[in-house]
């Protein structure tokens, strides 16, 4: 806050000050002890470069926003803010991709928000995602030995040079340890000096774009990044992630996940077991192997539904390039394997807020009005006001669809409904609706639409329709595992009200699960005759 109190000084004007940038070295200098001079002249440049973009940013929205051309010609005005996207999402990616480390984060983060930013910014970019710098061998072979005491031959009987993928955190190598082929995640060592000062920075930048245009307030955005990025960037507890997430999963005994074995890990360097798939959107791959993309895309919403109403944390980052599919003939009801990687980001979710979640969902599937609005406010503090639009935003889906049956294929007319709608102003009521909302709701939001996004992928001919059953099953058997608890809680199982009560509980979950289990097997059926699938239900 320091900094932001201390930005803009002298008659009024707002401008940046050469204090921030000093008020910055000293932050790094005193949580890395770096002073030489060849940092201080890097700090300055990263420095100058997004106070640069930020300002010029500023000035060029300020001014096509507060021309009077909009009144004039609506066509020529809406031309000209396009342009003027497009020139500020230019000149941001030439930031980020100089200074890299976090912001190439950063930048694929805001690539994915197109339900929030606009297309010329998030198609400008989408190369991040690809296109990740590469740490060089040599400082990988200095990180070793700082980490470890000892060089990577010592770890290690064999070690590619050339990382197999490249991230904006890390890259992976293949080598081989003890006659087993392994997979080495090593972060990028330059992660190390720059991270405090560039979450400086990008604090920085969303407080004096809120200063500016406080009707756009993304400062949930960063406040996330400070707290998410310093588990990500620890990969010891990346480890462990996987092996709790690894050993849950396996109780499960129908679920086709796999986590790869995890043999030792370091804060910045992880050996896993090597296991390669193949992308979701492989089609290709999946059709020539005999995957059944249906069944698939009914996996991959088990494995994130038993995630979020289960008893294990929730993996926040389920991307197309964290997740594989390969096939595997010894499996008894699946063909396949899903492959579940990069186990940085997981969030605990608290039993009340699976609770009031599930029933949040029951009552969307059920098109319960009242009950959504209920439990949109447990949920998020939503009110009715805000409902609306919230409905939208947990769904990807039309109001009017919501309150009708939301299990339905979304038509082209809807999806242009929903960008009309979003240009018409709710753009600015979904920012600040998401900047309110508690954060493992955000990172809950994030896990869906992720998810929705893995489903389209994967083009399935039953549509949405079978995964909202599963939701359903989920929901059901965690409002009936309340159910008992609240019975339990009220005295003696042996009291023969507790006893018919519980009967009743029982009752009303096998008659949902029946119904749910028989339609399920409706839609199986349709699919092996090869009719067309159902709209909605």
């Amino acid at each position: 806050m320091a900094i932001c109190n201390r930005v803009y000084v002298q008659h009024g004007r707002r401008r940046i000050s050469v204090q921030v940038i000093q008020e910055i070295q000293a932050r790094v200098k005193d949580v890395d002890g770096l002073s030489d001079i060849k940092h201080g002249v890097a700090v300055v440049q990263r420095s100058t470069r997004v106070f640069g973009a930020l300002l010029l940013n500023i000035n060029d929205y300020r001014k096509v926003l507060k021309s009077n051309d909009k009144d004039k010609d609506e066509r020529r005005w809406q031309s000209t803010l396009k342009a003027c996207h497009q020139r500020c999402a230019d000149r941001t990616l030439r930031v980020l991709e100089q200074n890299g480390s976090i912001f190439i984060k950063l930048g694929q983060h805001l690539s994915s928000m197109n339900y929030l930013l606009p297309l010329e910014w998030t198609r400008t970019f989408i190369p991040l995602q690809d296109h990740c710098p590469e740490s060089s061998y040599e400082a990988i072979e200095q990180m070793f030995i700082d980490d470890t005491g000892q060089p990577i031959a010592a770890h290690f009987d064999d070690f590619d040079r050339r990382p197999i993928g490249a991230a904006s955190l890390a890259q992976v190598h293949l080598a081989t340890m003890k006659g087993a082929k392994v997979a080495v995640k090593v972060q990028h060592p330059a992660l190390k000096e720059w991270v405090p000062l560039d979450l400086a920075l990008t604090r920085f930048t969303f407080s004096t774009l809120k200063y500016f245009f406080p009707e756009y307030d993304l400062e949930w955005l960063s406040n996330e990044m400070e707290l998410s990025l310093p588990q990500e960037l620890d990969f010891a507890l990346e480890g462990k992630n996987a092996l709790a997430t690894k050993k849950y999963f396996n109780m499960c005994n129908d679920s086709p996940l796999l986590v790869p074995d995890v043999y030792w890990g370091r804060q910045r360097i992880l050996v896993m077991e090597y296991i390669a798939g193949h992308r979701t959107d492989d089609l290709a791959y999946l059709d020539s192997n005999g995957i059944d993309r249906d069944e698939v895309s009914a996996a991959l919403a088990r494995i994130f539904n038993e995630m979020i109403f289960g008893d294990t944390p929730l993996h926040c980052d389920p991307h197309g390039g964290n997740i594989a599919i390969r096939r595997n003939d010894l499996r008894t009801k699946h063909n396949f394997d899903i492959i579940l990687y990069d186990h940085g980001l997981y969030r605990d979710i608290s039993v009340q807020m699976r609770r009031d979640y599930a029933k949040l969902w029951l009552a969307v599937i059920n098109a319960n009005e009242a009950g959504m609005r209920k439990y949109a406010r447990a949920v998020a503090g939503i009110t009715d006001d805000q409902f609306p639009l919230f409905a939208s935003a947990i769904t990807g889906r039309d109001y009017q669809a919501v309150t009708t049956s939301v299990v339905s294929t979304r038509s082209e007319e809807e999806k242009e409904v929903v960008s009309g709608a979003m240009g018409d102003g709710m753009l600015q009521e979904l920012v600040q609706l998401l900047g309110q909302v508690p954060r493992i709701v955000l990172l809950i939001l994030k896990t869906n639409d992720l998810t929705r996004s893995l489903d389209e992928s994967l083009q399935t001919r039953e549509g949405p329709v079978r995964n909202f059953l599963i939701l359903a099953r989920y929901c059901s058997r965690t409002v009936f595992r309340e159910q008992i608890e609240i019975i339990c809680n009220r005295g003696s199982m042996l009291w023969p009200w507790n006893i018919l009560q519980r009967l009743a509980a029982y009752t009303s979950y096998l008659r949902v699960e029946a119904k749910l289990s028989l339609y399920e097997w409706y839609i199986f059926f349709r699919r092996v005759a090869r009719l067309s699938p159902l709209a909605s239900i």
